[in-house]
């Protein structure tokens, strides 16, 4: 260690640069009493001072080391001798990066000599560490797309960012689940042989027949008509239910590939959204909305380049842009009367209102659109006319996309009139465009579901001898899936169509058109909440579809690659940076959230085929059974009795009752040590408080010494 004061020397200069000299200050006062290096070493910033400088001595340490012999000195030294042995990484000290790099190069040659010292324990703790490290950085690295977002938080916020981000999250899950799809779906359907094909037209049940091949000479039309609605030979293809062979252990593997596919979404939008709340916590609280931080806490001085300084610069303005448009909201919030408080809510009263009936108008039209589809497909002008068949065919996505299209800007004008800061009125927003949009799907599900069980009534004549509108739907779940495949499919054009018919145009427009009319035609701002819903909503139409139409998450893989690049290309051609901005910790938090929901939302339709709609019986892999469920306890039946014995153990109550008291005592104990953890906290901060307080008063005593004694 005798190397340590030539390197903090060299690091950080000598200590005499950093104290004045003895003779500016004055000699030391020979009256009696406490001196006022010893007051100011009593103050809570004195235990702090080493956090500075790893050579800087505390308050009056010449005068201490003169009269203690130097005692301060040494100790202090030995203090900071050990601070800088800690195995702290040197990005977590708080140091200048000249020191960090000192700092660096110390413990590398340290390694390099010690490396073979220490217990066999040691070394697999040190190279663990570093794996650790490694590992991390490695998959940080491999992250895509992560300077286009630096540079799209830089020039446009961190709200747009979060947009991006997204996406990225949103393209993780539709590629596990493709992955997952083929390894425990296509590769065991073509291993076990090639899949039969459709059923023939003179085979038939009591439950129908069915053929979904076309017949004779197929036109081009037909073909295109095909393709954008599901039907003829995609219909008995991999893309759908219905392909698919009633093979048990096939059965088994598609049905738990739909519940890990599940389960995997559902484990990453919880890790993302815990993390998303602390960043929420941490920024709703008052410990990182000063500015103070922002000015002298948020620069990285380890910025090379001007281009990240640039982006860095932008990022903290938006950042203080956002803080003083909410602290003016919240200003006016708080000086407001008691009538202007009444008048307030009542206007939010009456928006709420309006909100409700637009709301209800909305899911009515998805409900009759649906409703009128089955009618309209069976009149003969519409059976001779394919363009006019594929129209009918989509009529229920043109209304959904309609109402999707029409609503959402309504809701953005309603939001600033009810007095919400931005951050406020972006939630408020998301949470009625998210109701809107998933809400109309819900409907069209129960639509479906009101023609595939008959309204629920299983005595029904259509329904009574197989369960299910057979005469209808011989294979509802390839219909279901089709819907969903035109869903999907509409959304994607949808988005072309707008970014090529109507936001390019736009630019255009404004740069042919110079003057006042040009800037109104061409200044466009990338709305975050609406494209943000409209992830969200093409997400659960898939965790929807994707059981009935296993190739819908590949499908939607690609329309998302699609979607980044346009988005991005559409984000720098056309859009301005946004005149209001938000808080992007809000969103972060609050969009997987919103995801969460349509997962749960998902759910709904999808367990409720698994175990009370009986499955097609001409097509899929559970055809034959009772429903879609019955298929696992039958091939549980074939296991060996020992693990039969153990799966049925595992759905009793000697089972569960211990597995429900041991949770109930670990939620107790979790719920225990986070109300310690906030008594702590909080006992922590009325603490912090309390030593400032008596910070300034012992400067302020130390300034009035000073003044009267200037000797001292």
């Amino acid at each position: 260690m005798e190397e340590n004061p030539t390197l903090e020397s060299e690091a950080w200069g000598s200590s005499r640069e950093w104290l004045a000299p003895r003779e500016a200050r004055g000699a030391p006062c020979s009256s009696p009493g406490p001196s006022l290096s010893s007051v100011l070493n009593e103050l809570p910033s004195a235990a702090t001072l080493r956090y500075r400088d790893p050579g800087v001595l505390p308050w009056g340490a010449l005068e201490e080391e003169e009269e203690d012999g130097g005692r301060s000195r040494k100790a202090f030294t030995e203090v900071t001798q050990t601070e800088l042995q800690d195995p702290h990484p040197s990005r977590e000290l708080p140091w200048p990066m000249q020191a960090r790099r000192a700092y660096r190069q110390r413990n590398a040659s340290r390694d390099q000599v010690v490396y073979g010292s220490g217990t066999k324990t040691d070394r697999w703790a040190r190279l663990l560490r570093r794996s650790k490290e490694k590992t991390k950085e490695g998959l940080r690295s491999l992250q895509p797309w992560a300077w286009t977002l630096k540079r799209i938080g830089g020039q446009f916020g961190a709200g747009t960012e979060s947009y991006f981000s997204l996406l990225r999250f949103l393209l993780l899950l539709n590629v596990l689940a493709s992955v997952l799809m083929a390894c425990m779906t296509l590769l065991p359907t073509w291993l076990g042989g090639a899949p039969p094909g459709p059923p023939g037209p003179d085979i038939s049940s009591p439950c129908g027949s069915y053929n979904p091949h076309s017949q004779g000479l197929v036109t081009f039309a037909t073909q295109l008509f095909n393709l954008l609605s599901g039907e003829g030979y995609l219909e008995w293809s991999p893309l759908f239910y219905g392909f698919y062979p009633p093979r048990p252990r096939l059965a088994v593997t598609y049905l738990c590939w739909a519940f890990a596919v599940g389960l995997i979404c559902l484990l990453l939008i919880l890790h993302r959204s815990v993390s998303g709340l602390k960043q929420t916590l941490l920024a709703e609280s008052e410990a990182l909305t000063s500015y103070s931080h922002r000015v002298f806490s948020a620069w990285d001085f380890g910025l090379c380049g001007d281009v990240h300084v640039r982006l860095r610069q932008r990022i903290i303005l938006y950042e203080l842009k956002v803080e003083l448009e909410e602290t003016v909201v919240r200003r006016q919030a708080a000086v407001r009367t008691l009538g202007q408080q009444a008048r307030v809510w009542l206007v939010r009263v009456l928006l709420n209102l309006l909100v409700v009936a637009l709301l209800g108008a909305a899911f009515y039209g998805v409900y009759w659109a649906t409703g009128c589809t089955v009618e309209l497909q069976e009149m003969p002008l519409v059976q001779e006319l394919p363009l006019l068949k594929l129209g009918v065919n989509y009529l229920p996505s043109i209304f959904i996309a309609g109402v999707n299209f029409v609503l959402p800007p309504v809701f953005k004008l309603i939001a600033p009139l009810e007095g919400y800061t931005r951050s406020r009125q972006i939630v408020f927003i998301l949470l009625r465009t998210v109701f809107l949009r998933l809400a109309s799907l819900v409907v069209l599900l129960f639509s479906l579901w009101n023609q595939i069980t008959c309204g629920g009534d299983s005595e029904a004549e259509d329904c009574k001898t197989c369960g299910y509108n057979y005469k209808q739907l011989p294979c509802w779940e390839t219909v279901l899936g089709q819907e969903m495949y035109k869903l999907l499919l509409f959304d994607l054009l949808t988005v072309l169509a707008v970014a090529l018919l109507i936001q390019f145009p736009r630019k255009l427009l404004c740069g042919l058109c110079p003057g006042a009319l040009g800037r109104l035609a061409g200044t466009q701002e990338f709305q975050v909440p609406d494209e943000v819903l409209g992830l969200i909503y093409a997400q659960t139409v898939v965790w929807v579809g994707s059981f009935f139409c296993p190739l819908l998450p590949l499908l939607n893989t690609v329309k998302f690659l699609l979607l980044f690049y346009l988005k991005k290309l559409t984000l720098f051609s056309t859009c301005s940076p946004a005149a209001r901005t938000f808080r992007a910790s809000a969103a972060n938090f609050f969009f997987p959230l919103v995801l969460l929901l349509g997962l749960a939302i998902s759910s709904v339709p999808l367990l409720y085929s698994i175990f009370l709609i009986p499955p097609s019986k001409l097509c899929g892999p559970f055809r034959g059974q009772s429903s879609i469920w019955a298929q696992i306890p039958e091939s549980i039946s074939s296991l060996p009795e020992t693990t039969q014995n153990f799966l049925f153990f595992l759905g009793t109550q000697a089972f569960a009752v211990p597995l429900l008291l041991i949770s109930s005592i670990l939620m107790a104990y979790t719920v225990a040590l986070a109300n310690s953890y906030g008594r702590l906290i909080s006992e922590l901060k009325r603490q912090r408080e309390t030593e400032a307080q008596n910070k300034v008063f012992l400067a302020r005593r130390a300034v009035a010494l000073t003044s009267t004694k200037p000797a001292l």
